[in-house]
């Protein structure tokens, strides 16, 4: 066989052989956070002060940037004043009259969202004690749990984690679907240095979670039907995105004696769809 037809042949099934799945993709979305300054209103918004897990950061849109083609959310210790302080009040939202930290949560609600795809951010992350940096999705219908959170990246003492939630017969209780991954089993002193990233594939069978191409959680969407109403399964709809930096709270850990600023940072954030 001549030359020029052994090139041909091998053209031919390099073509066959990884084209199909090559193509199988398509981008329909992306943030690339190429200009400087506020990340872009058309896709996020800012969460406002204390949200979630009894964190001790309050949440504002000053600790969210971009800078030299990065999304930068920035964790820093700093007094705020709570406009919500009630003295002796029970409630964790209001018992504290200055926070001790300050972060950011940018979210696509209402603005952008998918049913199904590759969901993928590279990044790199801060992996001190207290920090709780993630990369994740909520149903766009429905009360928590009932609307189904995916954790394509969540990270807190040690552990990355890969979850998915939907609802039980309690109220605010989930039944979870939870891996956890040391980073020390990456062998790898410098891990927190680097960029890594993260990838969900999700269709109506299966949602696969991965770091690094290295699958760490696939969970089969026919036991995901939410327990209080098995008819609706909350991994069947669309859902929007979620960019945070915690603190401490529930599962960060004590942050006291970690220096500030810590720094969550995004290279891009990338939707497929087939």
């Amino acid at each position: 066989m001549s030359l020029l037809n052994k090139g041909l042949l091998l053209c031919s099934f390099l073509f066959v052989s990884f084209s199909p799945v090559q193509a199988q993709w398509k981008l329909v979305w992306s943030d690339e956070f190429n200009k400087d300054g506020k990340p872009d209103p058309a896709n996020w918004k800012a969460e406002k002060g204390f949200v979630r897990n009894h964190e001790q950061q309050w949440y504002q849109e000053d600790n969210a940037y971009c800078k030299d083609g990065k999304l930068i959310i920035e964790a820093r210790r700093e007094a705020i004043k709570n406009p919500k302080f009630v003295a002796n009040s029970n409630n964790w939202k209001e018992n504290r009259e200055y926070s001790e930290y300050t972060s950011a949560s940018i979210i696509t609600q209402g603005k952008q969202s998918w049913q199904y795809g590759r969901f993928e951010m590279k990044a790199k992350i801060d992996t001190r004690l207290g920090m709780w940096p993630a990369f994740w999705t909520l149903g766009n219908e429905g009360e928590w749990p009932e609307n189904g959170e995916i954790d394509i990246m969540e990270y807190y003492r040690g552990d990355l984690l890969a979850n998915t939630v939907h609802g039980s017969m309690q109220k605010w209780k989930g039944n979870w679907h939870t891996t956890k991954k040391p980073i020390s089993e990456f062998n790898d002193p410098k891990w927190s240095e680097k960029f890594h990233v993260w990838r969900m594939d999700w269709d109506e069978k299966n949602i696969k979670l991965y770091v690094d191409d290295i699958l760490l959680s696939d969970v089969d969407l026919e036991k995901t039907y939410n327990d209080k109403d098995p008819s609706k399964n909350p991994f069947r709809q669309p859902h929007y995105i979620l960019l945070g930096m915690a603190i401490g709270g529930d599962n960060g850990g004590d942050p006291s004696k970690t220096v500030f600023p810590a720094k969550y940072e995004i290279d891009y954030v990338r939707i497929y769809q087939k």
